[in-house]
C-alpha cells in the first residue's frame, strides 16, 4: 500500500513539476502561444492514441473491445461538447475580467476546455496505474506508472503558458494545474481499491478520455493555432510534441 501511495503522489506530482517548469516561460507572444499550444496538441494526440485508445483495445476478446472503444471515443467527444457549452460560465472562477472583450472571452473558453480535457484524461490514467498495482505485478505496475509520470511532465508544462496568456493569475494557474494532478492521484487509489470493477470500466474510461482529447484537439486547439499566420510553425510544433511522446513510449516499451 505504501508503494501505491508513493506512486499516486509521483504520478500526480509529475504534473505539478511540469507546471513549475512551465512558469519559467514569461507571458508568450501570440506566435509563441500558438507554437506552445500546438506542442500541447501533439502531446495530447500521442497520449490519446498511444496511452488511452490503443490500450483500450487490449481488453477483451472478439469485437467487444473495438465496440467499447469506439463507443467510448464518441461518448467522450459528446461529453466535452456539452462541457464546451458550460465553460463560459466558469470564467468568473478564473478571476479574469473580460466584460466587453468577446475575443478574449473566446480564447479563455478554449484554454479552459483544453485544461478540462487534460483533467478528464488524468482520471483513467490514474485508474490504469492503480489497477496495475492491484493485479499484483509490481514490475509492470511501475512501468505503467513511470510512463504516465513521464508524459505528465510535458502536459503540466504546456497547460501553464496558455492560461497565463489569457490573463489568469499565476497563483490560480498553479492551483488549476495542481488540481489536474490531484485527479490522477484519486484515479490511482480508485484503481487499486476496485481492481475487479476497474478492469470492467477501464477500457471504456480510457477510450472516453481519448475521445475528449481528440475532440478538443480538432475542435479548438488546431483551429486556434492556425488562425494567426503561424500555421507552419504550429504544424511542426505539433509533430514535435507527438514525437516526444513516441520517444517516451519507445524508451519505456
Amino acid at each position: 500500500m505504501e508503494m501505491v501511495w508513493l506512486t499516486a503522489l509521483g504520478v500526480g506530482g509529475a504534473t505539478v513539476i511540469g507546471a513549475l517548469i512551465g512558469f519559467l516561460f514569461k507571458k508568450p507572444s501570440h506566435r509563441l502561444h500558438d507554437v506552445i499550444l500546438s506542442f500541447a496538441a501533439g502531446v495530447m494526440l500521442a497520449a490519446a492514441v498511444i496511452g488511452l485508445i490503443l490500450p483500450s483495445l487490449e481488453h477483451g476478446d472478439g469485437w467487444t473491445p473495438l465496440l467499447v472503444t469506439v463507443a467510448g471515443i464518441f461518448c467522450g467527444a459528446l461529453c466535452l461538447n456539452l462541457v464546451d457549452r458550460l465553460v463560459p460560465h466558469l470564467h468568473k472562477l478564473t478571476g479574469v475580467d473580460l466584460e466587453g472583450h468577446p475575443e478574449g472571452a473566446d480564447r479563455l473558453s478554449k484554454t479552459l476546455l483544453f485544461v478540462i480535457a487534460i483533467a478528464i484524461h488524468n482520471l483513467p490514467e490514474g485508474i490504469a496505474a492503480g489497477v496495475s498495482f492491484g493485479s499484483g505485478d509490481v514490475g509492470q505496475a511501475l512501468t505503467v506508472a513511470g510512463g504516465i509520470a513521464l508524459q505528465n511532465i510535458p502536459e503540466g508544462m504546456v497547460i501553464i503558458a496558455p492560461m497565463v496568456a489569457v490573463g489568469i493569475s499565476r497563483r490560480k494557474t498553479f492551483l488549476i494545474a495542481f488540481g489536474t494532478g490531484v485527479v490522477e492521484v484519486i484515479g490511482t487509489l480508485i484503481g487499486y481499491f476496485a481492481v475487479s470493477l476497474s478492469t470492467v470500466i477501464l477500457p471504456f474510461a480510457l477510450a472516453f478520455a481519448g475521445g475528449t482529447m481528440l475532440y478538443v484537439i480538432s475542435d479548438e486547439m488546431i483551429p486556434e493555432t492556425h488562425a494567426h499566420g503561424s500555421e507552419t510553425g504550429a504544424t511542426y510544433s505539433l509533430l514535435a510534441g507527438f514525437a516526444l511522446m513516441l520517444v517516451f513510449d519507445f524508451l519505456l516499451g
